[in-house]
């Protein structure tokens, strides 16, 4: 556990002191008090960071006291926070777990054509509006890629065949390789899509990131550290790496490398904010 004051998660989370002390009243955050300081969870933390995305989505207090309830309410026992995401969706709020997204006030099912994926989670290459390339080769590759990403969705395995046609044609085909090991993956694959995370030609920060996120999976957090990290010194902007790893310290009971890292990701976030605003 962390032990900050009210400037400190202010400054992290851009919660003011009243807010966070409705939280707590609330019970979405459960600080314990040791040596006169407040201690919090990295669970807290993930509540009051899913708090603050919500406020700057211009959700009313009402509202976000009343998703979080939600969300805590329909966590099966022993179940992480982190389990599941919310997302803003206009006035709406929506809650993720895996692929199925809801909304919270009437829990009906939502689809969600634009949301991305959450943090923590594996990376996936868009299709890239490049012009065609030259070689017959590599033209090839291409063509197997895009079949590939099309049928994503409704063929998963098609999909598949499809990206190691293109990895076949072109072994150096980044994307292809990417996108391959994430549905191995999601389909419970992990052997075979660690091979072909580790058979690329030169380290890319999305494969490592993904390498990480595997590792993890497999119980193997020694190894999913040193793959975010490998990431990050390719890409240091690559904030979902940073917030892995201070879950992953914070777990290893390394306090200060997991605030170091929540503190990189915070940062590389409002950063992110000030460019799209």
């Amino acid at each position: 556990m962390h032990a900050y004051d009210t400037k400190d998660l202010e400054r992290l989370f851009g919660l003011p002191a009243s807010a966070v002390r409705s939280l707590t009243r609330a019970g979405h955050v459960s600080p314990v008090k040791r040596g006169g300081r407040l201690h919090y969870s990295f669970q807290d933390l993930l509540m009051l960071r899913t708090a603050s995305a919500l406020r700057a989505a211009n959700i009313s207090p009402r509202r976000i006291n009343r998703t979080l309830q939600t969300l805590r309410a329909t966590l099966p026992a022993g179940s992480a926070a982190n389990a599941r995401s919310l997302t803003a969706l206009g006035n709406q709020i929506a809650i993720r777990e895996g692929k199925m997204t809801w909304e919270s006030d009437s829990g009906q099912y939502v689809l969600a054509l634009d949301l991305g994926e959450e943090k923590g989670g594996l990376h996936v290459i868009a299709r890239p509006n490049a012009a065609a390339p030259a070689a017959d080769v590599a033209a090839s590759a291409d063509e197997h890629y895009e079949r590939g990403f099309a049928l994503e969705d409704t063929d998963p395995e098609a999909a598949r065949t499809a990206y190691e046609s293109c990895l076949n044609a072109d072994p150096r085909h980044v994307e292809a390789r990417i996108n391959l090991g994430r549905l191995l993956h999601l389909s419970g694959r992990l052997d075979e899509a660690e091979r072909i995370y580790r058979a690329v030609h030169e380290p890319e920060p999305l494969v490592l990131f993904n390498l990480g996120v595997l590792l993890e999976d497999s119980g193997r957090e020694a190894e999913a550290i040193a793959a975010y990290r490998e990431a990050l010194a390719l890409d240091p902007q690559l904030a979902d790496a940073h917030y892995n790893l201070a879950r992953l310290h914070e777990r290893a009971q390394n306090p200060k490398a997991s605030l170091r890292h929540l503190l990189a990701y915070r940062r590389l976030m409002d950063r992110q904010e000030t460019d799209l605003g």
